[in-house]
């Protein structure tokens, strides 16, 4: 039987619909060294998509992510436990393996599962694995087939490459805070994204050259040193208002939710919340103004073309936005989605997850957690026909998996387990597999 409630509006419940067929990365064996969200971004996709991930914590702590919260997961009887939502994000279908890098045994035990596995992904300072002896070089001579991807904040090589990276710093000195907000002059001031997209796209960018390198070693058997920085990543997502920058020498400034070449397309107040009108074309723009009652601005000499409207923008926009607050939101929405003019909501959480369109493409999922009985997360954006992604647990509670990982790689009895336990080389928790009885 499922566990999840029959009155859930989840559609993708417990184990993915998808887990008996075999994933595009089965078989192969990832040891994640990672921790916080670039590399663990990374990893997890690898894990969707069927790769084995070995993640490696520290015991009696792990990744420094489970403790960054509230909220905290629920146990049954709703007292907090200690698996972090943030933790939770960005660590399913993974083992939890606790191993002291601190100590030779602990390296050892490390480099020992290196030689078995594929991918390495790590996120430590630079030179940090080179004095534990776990640096590419040293691994590559035990595995020279070994994809070793290091994510660091400035990258191997530089004169910033010895400092610590985070989300935050990287945001402000990559550029996309100084993009980001409104102008001085509306009462603005730089901000960062809600979310750590320096991470995320950092875990992204990793993920595809992993994958590059394994088609590499497809046809030579060689495995290669992967180097990605959270700042070299961030400059790179900074698109059309980087090459802007470089085309023209002119540095950009904010502009709130408007767009820097196209207008309108931006949020606009209506009688009872704002909404997003988004023209993409002149077309469009003639017929939003055909919906609001104004035509003579589709012609206006000043507004008729969008380079003419960029130029515009500032007498525009406060003509627009003394139409648009005459319907509510959904008038208007409904008005320009017949007209064929793109628009839509500004949603807050509670309205996205509740979205049968999300609901229906599967972004939000149920998987059975040990302590909680289940825990609701969000989907993968991967369709692959043949290959579909699936979820196959949950993110694992601190230690559930050394003694089954040790024993199925390294051979390890369960004397030795105990012993290396008891030195606090290892930690063993309890076990996070779960069975899908409905599959059986």
């Amino acid at each position: 039987m499922c566990p999840c409630p029959v009155e859930t509006s989840v559609k993708r419940c417990c184990v993915s619909q998808s887990a008996s067929k075999p994933g595009a990365l089965s078989g192969l064996v990832v040891l994640d060294l990672s921790r916080i969200l670039a590399g663990p971004t990374c990893t997890q996709v690898l894990g969707d998509l069927g790769a084995e991930i070995i993640k490696i914590e520290r015991p009696g702590r792990g990744d420094d992510t489970r403790g960054w919260g509230p909220p905290f997961l629920k146990d049954a009887e709703g007292n907090e436990t200690s698996e972090s939502a943030y933790y939770l994000s960005s660590n399913r279908n993974k083992s939890s393996v606790a191993i002291d890098l601190a100590t030779s045994e602990g390296q050892k035990l490390i480099a020992d599962l290196a030689v078995r596995a594929d991918i390495l992904v790590e996120n430590f300072k630079v030179g940090d694995l080179k004095r534990r002896g776990l640096d590419y070089e040293t691994l590559k001579a035990l595995n020279p087939g070994l994809i070793y991807c290091s994510i660091s904040g400035f990258g191997q090589t530089g004169p910033y490459a010895h400092r610590a990276g985070y989300d935050f710093l990287i945001q402000g000195m990559g550029g996309s805070m100084s993009l980001t907000g409104f102008p001085d002059d509306e009462g603005g001031t730089e901000t960062k994204c809600g979310v750590g997209i320096a991470d995320v796209m950092c875990g992204m960018y990793a993920t595809v050259s992993i994958l590059a390198a394994l088609n590499h070693r497809h046809a030579t058997g060689e495995g290669q040193h992967v180097d990605i920085s959270l700042l070299d990543a961030q400059v790179s997502w900074l698109i059309n208002q980087g090459v802007a920058y470089l085309v023209s020498g002119d540095v950009p400034g904010r502009l709130g939710n408007g767009h820097p070449t196209i207008v309108p397309y931006e949020t606009f107040p209506a009688a009872d919340q704002s909404f997003i009108i988004a023209v993409g074309n002149d077309a469009q723009f003639q017929k939003f103004c055909e919906v609001a009652g104004a035509p003579e601005l589709a012609d206006a000499p000043l507004f008729a073309k969008n380079a003419d409207r960029v130029r515009n923008r500032k007498q525009l926009i406060p003509l627009l936005r003394r139409l648009t607050i005459d319907k509510t939101a959904a008038e208007w929405i409904a008005a320009l989605e017949a007209a064929g003019v793109p628009c839509g909501p500004v949603n807050d959480l509670g309205q996205v997850f509740a979205d049968q369109q999300i609901l229906e493409r599967e972004m939000r999922i149920r998987l059975p957690h040990p302590v909680s009985g289940t825990v609701d997360l969000i989907g993968s954006p991967i369709n692959l026909e043949k290959t579909p992604v699936s979820y196959g647990k949950a993110p694992p509670m601190l230690g559930a998996d050394t003694a089954d990982i040790l024993r199925r790689y390294l051979h390890i009895s369960d004397e030795t387990l105990q012993d290396l336990s008891g030195k606090g080389i290892v930690g063993l928790g309890t076990s996070s597999e779960h069975k899908d009885k409905s599959a059986k």
